[in-house]
């Protein structure tokens, strides 16, 4: 009897072990609320759409001419309202929802107004409503960095209509593509932040536009200078301390990949100020603010792919990279091709977005992002990175002509030769700045 009572016993306690792992591993495989992550991706929310309200107006509102101030401004508020309703009705359900059979170009329907999403539904450990918001405020940032391209002469109307076909026909395609579960995501490609999602994106749809729209009036010939640096001094403080939600919160936790990310973006962004600024000095013999805080701006774009994948190291790297080439493609490479691209949105953010995307491929770290790069052996890496390029630029530049295109034959693009003289802040919305 005794040596049924240890048997039982020696059961009952092996059962209990059991039963107590298996609730152990239901409870691991189960996401839980984290209260940390969740406080961060709301400061990270709100950071992100701090860099275009008031940040990108402001950057670009004081490098246009006073007669324009209020219309470049207008575009980067108005833009961020139409993004919203479009994110909330279809356009995040595009970008991060199954597509099936297509799933690997386009997310599906699932996600249509919103609809199904509750107060407990999570995505990983932070509420989806958390998730969607934040990555509503990086479709809101893309086409509002468009503007710059095309400043002082399309019509506000006809810009609205482009903006909200390019961001449900480019945008969320393209996001679906690296961050959704599509083809480049299966294949690799590194994109922590939005190297080729938000920046090469935007900043090969710039150049499109630009060339499209053609010249502005009096360019080359006018002087053209900013009207007012403070302004931009300002935007550009606000998109450098908004970044660290752009670039820390891209870890959707508050952990050690978000402290990094953290780190890495404020070295890139001072070492491409800097180099950005000995270049000027050396060339021109006077340190300009506009070209400091462009290479600011240069190397927080370049080290935005990278940013949870390489040490400060490579992020020091990234940056002096980020500020040569991109004050070559402002001062150098836009007056000898000769297009109009008003606020050099190619010129930074698709060759900063270039620059940094290739550069993932050599340094990423596999202790910090969980894959080697060229200098850990792994050259196979900066290929796939030239691949996610190679599909964002192709795939933008055509469909982004050929929304303009019908958006023009349609409603027309450009405003009248009288409207541009006068300046469009009073013509189209009967408002100055005195």
């Amino acid at each position: 009897m005794h040596k049924f009572k240890s048997l039982f016993g020696t059961l009952g306690l092996a059962l209990t072990a059991f039963l107590a792992a298996t609730g152990e591993t239901l409870a691991a495989e189960t996401p839980k609320l984290d209260s940390g992550d969740t406080a961060w991706m709301l400061t990270s929310t709100a950071l992100v759409l701090m860099m275009t309200l008031p940040g990108v107006a402001l950057f670009y509102g004081g490098m246009v001419r006073k007669k324009n101030v209020l219309a470049t401004a207008a575009q980067s508020f108005a833009t961020a309202c139409v993004m919203t309703v479009l994110w909330t009705v279809i356009g995040y359900s595009l970008a991060f929802t199954d597509g099936g059979a297509a799933n690997a170009f386009v997310g599906g329907l699932d996600k249509l107004l919103l609809r199904g999403m509750g107060v407990g539904d999570l995505s990983g450990t932070i509420p989806e409503t958390v998730f969607m918001t934040f990555q509503m405020t990086f479709a809101i940032i893309t086409p509002a960095l468009i503007t710059g391209a095309l400043a002082d002469r399309m019509k506000f109307s006809s810009m609205l209509v482009f903006l909200s076909l390019w961001m449900v026909l480019v945008y969320a395609p393209i996001t679906h593509w690296v961050w959704g579960g599509g083809f480049l995501a299966d294949a690799g490609v590194l994109d922590f932040a939005g190297g080729t999602v938000v920046h090469i994106n935007s900043g090969v749809a710039g150049l499109v536009a630009a060339i499209v729209l053609g010249r502005r009036r009096g360019y080359g010939t006018e002087n053209m200078a900013p009207h007012n640096l403070i302004l931009s001094v300002i935007g550009a403080s606000m998109l450098w301390v908004g970044w660290f939600g752009f670039n820390a919160g891209s870890a959707v936790a508050a952990n050690g990949s978000a402290g990094m990310a953290m780190a890495v973006t404020q070295i890139a962004a001072a070492a491409a100020a800097v180099t950005w600024m000995l270049l000027e000095w050396i060339t021109h013999g006077k340190p300009s603010v506009l070209g400091i805080i462009s290479g600011a701006v240069a190397g927080l774009v370049a080290i935005t792919p990278a940013s949870g994948y390489v040490d400060p190291f490579g992020a020091l790297i990234i940056g002096f990279a980020a500020g040569i080439v991109c004050y070559w493609g402002a001062v150098v490479l836009k007056p000898k091709l000769g297009y109009d691209d008003s606020l050099d949105v190619f010129g930074v953010h698709a060759l900063g977005g270039i620059t940094g995307a290739i550069l993932t491929g050599v340094f990423a770290v596999k202790a910090i992002g969980g894959t080697s790069g060229l200098l850990e052996g792994n050259p196979g890496q900066v290929l796939i990175q030239v691949e996610g390029i190679a599909a964002t630029i192709v795939y933008c530049a055509i469909a982004t002509f050929i929304i303009l295109k019908v958006v023009g034959a349609v409603m027309g693009l450009r405003v009248d030769e009288e409207t541009e003289v006068a300046g469009l802040d009073y013509s189209l919305h009967g408002e100055t700045v005195q």
